[in-house]
């Protein structure tokens, strides 16, 4: 695993009528890097997927739960010893 940072974009921030004294800052994404195909390979780590389909090429965690890819990068950890 190199580091990933589990996020979700799609889940919107908590709202409360308590104000801060900082405002909260804009988050800014950068843009969606466009890769071909080889690219995309060499790019592939042992832990993703590479989904191809005529219109998008998609890198993607083989484990989607977080616990259970935590879980797995320690088996393989130990059975590595």
């Amino acid at each position: 695993m190199r580091n990933d940072l589990t996020v979700n974009i799609t889940k919107a921030k908590a709202q409360t009528n308590v104000r801060s004294s900082t405002k909260d800052q804009t988050v800014t994404l950068k843009k969606a890097r466009i890769m071909t195909l080889e690219e995309s390979l060499e790019y592939l780590s042992d832990d993703e997927y590479l989904e191809v389909t005529p219109e998008s090429i998609r890198l993607r965690k083989k484990e989607l739960d977080k616990a259970a890819r935590e879980k797995a990068a320690r088996k393989a950890k130990y059975s590595e010893e």
